[in-house]
């Protein structure tokens, strides 16, 4: 049955959306599309959230995330706004995908050279990738191929019919494609990621290409249900894009459209309170929501009215600091016993000269993997060193994010969630354990890839932390993702996008279902708006 929400019979619901990242902008444009009313509220200056953007002294750096993948999530949302991903946005197709760097062997003492580094690099197309593996170890061809037929399945399988499923129907489960695949399904939730990818491959550095996806997942790939091998059929399959002029410009599509839509944007608007009061007999709860309080970069106090809320923002600081308890469906005892996705520092550098042996996107694996996770997800956590690194060269594809003759390299060392390791700053003055983590990166990348000089070449840093997140995003913990992808934090166990306790209030974004990723945060938006009308399909809406 559809639910209407108005203020009147045959209004337009008025609505009240917090949070500007992805998933706020994404929800108000749908709900703005279905007649709503919608004024958007975020507490930061600009746009974006996580998907953030700086520029200094020619260069310009996205803070966010920067693998664009799940194109068919993007395609999908764009067409059911009216437009498309190529109209919006002007995206490159990688080639290769990335680089995986090993540390370096023995130095040749007797000569000074110093060891080899090993780096494994993963091209565009399946069939290409399928070669890659075999020339690494014989006979993973075949294993690779079913292996990535496997993941194909099961994504199609996780798009038709558990990340667009708002779980309000027992019935969605039971379709056909669900009940035959269910014994596989059972085996992949029942084994861990890094076991599935172990049972097949035996290099080490091929398993850590199968397993590293756990990341983006915000978990351990030894706590991932193996489900998630899924994700390999995205890089190794469909393969990596990137949006030319950087990852800010699906924000400033998404502005667009919100801005057409009718969708009003406060910026510098820090919602302090969502408004509920008591409605016997009203809904499924007995409390309905009001409305919500802001306050404006000058300090004033602001109350909007609202029939429909809708939070975008970290689910913890929503439900504990802007909740009274008798309306929180999750208060802070229950965070207790929830495994939280990783921190990160941040590096930000301008480099002069060029960095030809790095492509587009690098990942520099410890030999010692297991170390590496015990370090960030253990129970004595500390940010590990030698660390395993990502870095993004934007620059190899992109002309416009760094001055002629230089190069824009973005690193991103996972830590544990906690806010109480430091902030970044500029130029090194950021907190010390932050800029040391930064310092060892920098030596680690320019050792592994051969770059000597790469620490003079540096003429622009910046460093963020886990204190950063926090305080910037709200985010639990300092966290860079959310709660990580276990399996009792995955799909129908995880957070979803209602309210337990108030009628009117709804979820989006990386804390709540499907989970984390900007792919999922579009789909959370489509998730809330199926709430609202009362949908319990399982797939996608029609365009």
């Amino acid at each position: 049955m559809n639910r209407r929400v108005g203020s009147a019979a045959g209004s337009s619901p008025r609505t009240g959306v917090i949070g500007g990242g992805a998933a706020g902008l994404a929800t108000a444009i749908l709900l703005a599309r279905e007649g709503h009313s919608v004024d958007l509220f975020e507490k930061n200056p600009c746009l974006g959230g996580r998907i953030g953007v700086f520029e200094r002294e020619g260069f310009r750096f996205d803070t966010g995330p920067s693998w664009y993948l799940m194109p068919e999530v993007f395609e999908h949302f764009f067409a059911l706004v009216g437009t498309s991903a190529d109209a919006e946005l002007d995206l490159r197709t990688l080639d290769p995908g990335y680089t995986v760097f090993s540390p370096p062997g023995p130095a040749d003492t007797s000569s000074g050279a110093p060891g080899h580094t090993r780096a494994l690099t993963i091209p565009h197309g399946r069939s290409r990738v399928l070669e890659t593996f075999e020339n690494v170890e014989r006979g993973t061809r075949d294993a690779l191929d079913d292996y990535l037929d496997s993941a194909e399945h099961t994504k199609e399988l996780a798009l038709a019919h558990f990340l667009y499923n708002p779980f309000t129907s027992p019935r969605s489960l039971l379709h056909r494609d669900i009940l035959g695949a269910l014994p596989k399904l059972v085996r992949q939730l029942g084994t861990s990621l890094t076991d599935f990818a172990e049972a097949s491959f035996h290099d080490p550095v091929l398993r850590q290409i199968l397993q590293y996806p756990a990341i983006f997942l915000g978990t351990d790939p030894r706590r991932a249900p193996a489900i998630y091998h899924l994700m390999s059929t995205l890089d190794l399959d469909q393969g990596v894009s990137y949006p030319m002029g950087g990852f800010h410009t699906i924000i400033d599509a998404l502005i667009r459209l919100a801005e057409r839509s009718g969708v009003r944007l406060h910026t510098g608007a820090d919602v302090t309170r969502i408004d509920t009061e008591a409605a016997p007999g009203r809904g499924r709860t007995g409390r309905r929501v009001t409305g919500l309080r802001w306050t404006d970069e000058a300090g004033r106090a602001h109350r909007h009215s609202a029939d429909v809320v809708v939070s975008a923002a970290d689910l913890h600081h929503t439900e504990t600091q802007l909740l009274d308890p008798v309306d929180q469906s999750f208060p802070e005892r229950s965070w207790t016993s929830v495994t939280s996705g990783p921190g990160a520092v941040l590096v930000f550098l301008g480099i002069e000269g060029e960095l030809e042996a790095l492509p587009h996107h690098s990942l520099f694996f410890t030999e010692d993997w297991e170390a590496n996770f015990d370090a960030i997800f253990g129970s004595t956590q500390k940010i590990p060193s030698p660390a395993s690194v990502y870095a993004c060269r934007p620059s190899a594809t992109d002309p416009t994010v760094a001055p002629p003759g230089h190069e824009n390299l973005f690193l991103l060392i996972p830590v544990p969630a906690d806010a109480g390791l430091g902030a970044g700053g500029d130029d090194g003055g950021g907190d010390p354990r932050i800029e040391a983590a930064a310092d060892r990166a920098i030596d680690q990348i320019a050792r592994w890839a051969d770059i000597p000089d790469l620490r003079r070449r540096i003429r622009v840093r910046r460093t963020q932390g886990p204190t950063d997140f926090a305080e910037g995003f709200n985010s639990w913990l300092g966290g860079m993702l959310g709660p990580a992808h276990t399996l009792r934090q995955s799909a129908m166990f995880r957070w979803q996008n209602a309210s337990k306790t108030v009628d009117g209030l709804f979820y989006a974004g990386a804390t709540t279902t499907p989970g984390v990723g900007v792919p999922m945060c579009l789909i959370s938006a489509e998730l809330v708006l199926k709430r609202l009308r009362g949908d319990s399909s399982p797939g996608p809406l029609p365009t």
